[in-house]
C-alpha cells in the first residue's frame, strides 16, 4: 500500500514552495533579489567557482546555502551569511575567499553591516565544539523527544496564561548550556573571548542544519567512519576516495537533533521575551539579537521530530537497495522496500518519487500522484538533495514530470518514451547532397544541408557526454556497449546504480 501523507501535503502548500523556489530553478536570481545576480558575480570573480567543496564546487555550495535558506523564509541578513559564510574561513574548512584584516569593508558594501556580522562571527567562532560538543552531544535522543513535549506545554502555558516556570527541567538546561545573555568562546585564530547572543547561536544552528543538507554525502562517512550513523566525526580515514559510493549520508539523525536543540532555544527565547513583556519590559533588546528573526525550517515536522540513528541507516539502506536493484528484482519487491525505507525515514523526498515512477508504470495514477506531491514537497522543503548523485533541479524537473503524467493518467511503454520526456529527437540521414527528413510534429519535409547534419552529429556527442549514465544502459539493454537502443525495458527506475554509462 502506498505511504501516508503528512498534514503539510495540500496543493496550496505545495504551490508557495515552488513559487518560492522558481525563481532558483530558472535561474532567475534578480527575481528574488536584485543585487543577488551581481553579488554571486562577486564570488565567482574571487574564484569561489574554482574551489573544490565536498561535491561540487565552493561557489555551488554558497549559492545552494542562500537557496536553503531563502526557502526556509530566513532573514535577508542570514540568507546573506548563508551567501558569504566562508568567505573569511572557518573552524570546519579554510577557504579564506576574503581577507579577514583587509576584506571586511569589501564584504560589508557588498552585503550591509547586519549580514557582514553575521558573516565574521561565524568565520571566526569555533563553530564544531560550539554546536556538537557544547550543545548536540549533551543530549540523548529519548531526552530531545521529551524536552520538545515538555516545552511545548510550557510556550502554551506562556502565552495564554502567563504561567512561567524557570525551574522546569527543559528550561534549566537550556539556560545553562545557553544562557540568555549569551555565551563567551574564543576567537579561532587570535585566542581572544568572543560573546556570541543565544539567538546568534540558533541562528548558526539553523544554518549547520542547511550546510550539512548540502554537502554531505557517503564519502564522509568513510572518512570518519561514521557508520553507526551518529555523526561524531570520531574516524580519520582520510585514505577514503572521492567521491566514494556515492550513497546518500548518515547525516540525518545528526541535524534533525540540531532540529530539536534549535526548536527548543526559539521556544525558550519566545518565554523569555514574553516574560519580560509582562512585566513592562523593552519589546525588543537589540543587545541579545532579538531583531534577527528565528524561523523554524520546515523540515522534520517543523523541527519537532528526532529521527533515530538506526532508522536513517536501515531507511538509506532499503532505498538503495531499491533504486540500485530494483531493476534486476522486480517492480513489486522495489515497492516493497521502499514503503519500509518511508516508514523508517518519512523526512525525505526521494524514496516517495522513485515511488512515484513504479505507479506510474504499474498504472496506478492516484497513488502516483500522491506520491509524486510528497516527494515534491519534501524536496522542496529542503531544498537540496538526500541523493546527490542528481542535483535538487534534476530531481525537482523529474518529480514534476511523474506529477505531470499521473494527473494526465498517462505513463510511455517504451524506452523511447520515457528519454522522450524530456528529451527532442534527433536527425541521423546523411546524404551526400544533404537529406529531407519528417518534421516530428507536421510531418512536412525538412531540408539539412550536410554541414548543418555534422553539426548536430556534433552537438549529439556533446549532448551524449554530457547526460548519459547507467541508468540509460538498463534503459536499453546496452550491455554490449554499443548503445543501439534496440532494449524497452521502459519500467527502469531512475536513477538506477549511478554507474558511469556505456
Amino acid at each position: 500500500m502506498p505511504s501516508s501523507d503528512s498534514s503539510s501535503s495540500s496543493p496550496q502548500y505545495l504551490q508557495s514552495l515552488l513559487a518560492i523556489a522558481r525563481p532558483f530553478l530558472r535561474g532567475e536570481l534578480e527575481c528574488i533579489d536584485k543585487n543577488l545576480p551581481s553579488l554571486v558575480a562577486v564570488l565567482r570573480s574571487v574564484g569561489a567557482g574554482e574551489c573544490w567543496h565536498k561535491h561540487g564546487s565552493f561557489l555551488e555550495h554558497l549559492v545552494d546555502m542562500y537557496r536553503i535558506l531563502k526557502i526556509w523564509k530566513a532573514p535577508d541578513c542570514v540568507c546573506l551569511c548563508g551567501l558569504f559564510h566562508s568567505a573569511y574561513s572557518n573552524s570546519y574548512v579554510n577557504l579564506a575567499i576574503f581577507d579577514p584584516n583587509t576584506g571586511r569593508d569589501v564584504v560589508r558594501g557588498h552585503v550591509g553591516e547586519a549580514a557582514e556580522r553575521l558573516i565574521h562571527l561565524f568565520c571566526i567562532v569555533p563553530r564544531q565544539p560550539l554546536i556538537h560538543d557544547d550543545l548536540l552531544f549533551k543530549y540523548s535522543d529519548g531526552e530531545l523527544v521529551e524536552h520538545l513535549k515538555l516545552s511545548e506545554i510550557s510556550l502554551r502555558n506562556a502565552k495564554e496564561k502567563g504561567l512561567f516556570n524557570g525551574e522546569e527541567a527543559w528550561r534549566k538546561k537550556i539556560d545553562a548550556l545557553l544562557p540568555a545573555n549569551g555565551i563567551i568562546v574564543k576567537h579561532i585564530k587570535s585566542g581572544e573571548d568572543v560573546l556570541v547572543t543565544r539567538r546568534v547561536v540558533a541562528t548558526f544552528l539553523m544554518m549547520t542544519i542547511a550546510d550539512f543538507s548540502d554537502q554531505l554525502f557517503g564519502f564522509q562517512d568513510f572518512l570518519f567512519d561514521n557508520f553507526d550513523g551518529r555523526l561524531e566525526f570520531v574516524g580519520n580515514s582520510y585514505t577514503s576516495l572521492w567521491p566514494g559510493d556515492g550513497k546518500p549520508g548518515l547525516w540525518m539523525n545528526s541535524s534533525a537533533r540540531m532540529g530539536a536543540i534549535y526548536s527548543l532555544i526559539v521556544r525558550e527565547e519566545e518565554i523569555f521575551i514574553e516574560e519580560r513583556k509582562r512585566a513592562g519590559g523593552v519589546e525588543v533588546d537589540k543587545g541579545r539579537d532579538e531583531d534577527i528573526e528565528l524561523v523554524i525550517p520546515p523540515v522534520f515536522e517543523n523541527c519537532t521530530k528526532v529521527l533515530g540513528a538506526n532508522e536513517q541507516i536501515e531507511g538509506r539502506d532499503l532505498y538503495w537497495e531499491a533504486v540500485c536493484d530494483g531493476n534486476k528484482k522486480g517492480l513489486d519487491k522495489a515497492e516493497e522496500l521502499l514503503l519500509k525505507c518511508i516508514e523508517k525515514n518519512p523526512f525525505i523526498g526521494e524514496p516517495h518519487v522513485v515511488l512515484g515512477q513504479i505507479y506510474l508504470s504499474k498504472g496506478r495514477f492516484e497513488e502516483a500522484e500522491k506520491e509524486a506531491e510528497k516527494g515534491l514537497t519534501l524536496l522542496l522543503e529542503w531544498g537540496s538533495p538526500w541523493d546527490k548523485r542528481m542535483s535538487w533541479e534534476g530531481w525537482i524537473a523529474w518529480n514534476r514530470v511523474l506529477y505531470m503524467k499521473a494527473k494526465e493518467k498517462s505513463w510511455p511503454e517504451t524506452s523511447w518514451g520515457i528519454l522522450n520526456l524530456g528529451l527532442v529527437r534527433s536527425l541521423l540521414l546523411l546524404p551526400a547532397n544533404g537529406t529531407k527528413a519528417k518534421h516530428i510534429r507536421t510531418a512536412e519535409d525538412v531540408s539539412a544541408t550536410r554541414r548543418v547534419v555534422a553539426i548536430l552529429l556534433l552537438m549529439g556527442t556533446a549532448d551524449f557526454s554530457e547526460q548519459f549514465f547507467g541508468f540509460q544502459d538498463v534503459l536499453y539493454d546496452n550491455f554490449d556497449g554499443r548503445l543501439e537502443f534496440s532494449g524497452n525495458n521502459y519500467a527502469t527506475l531512475w536513477p538506477e546504480d549511478g554507474k558511469p554509462g556505456l
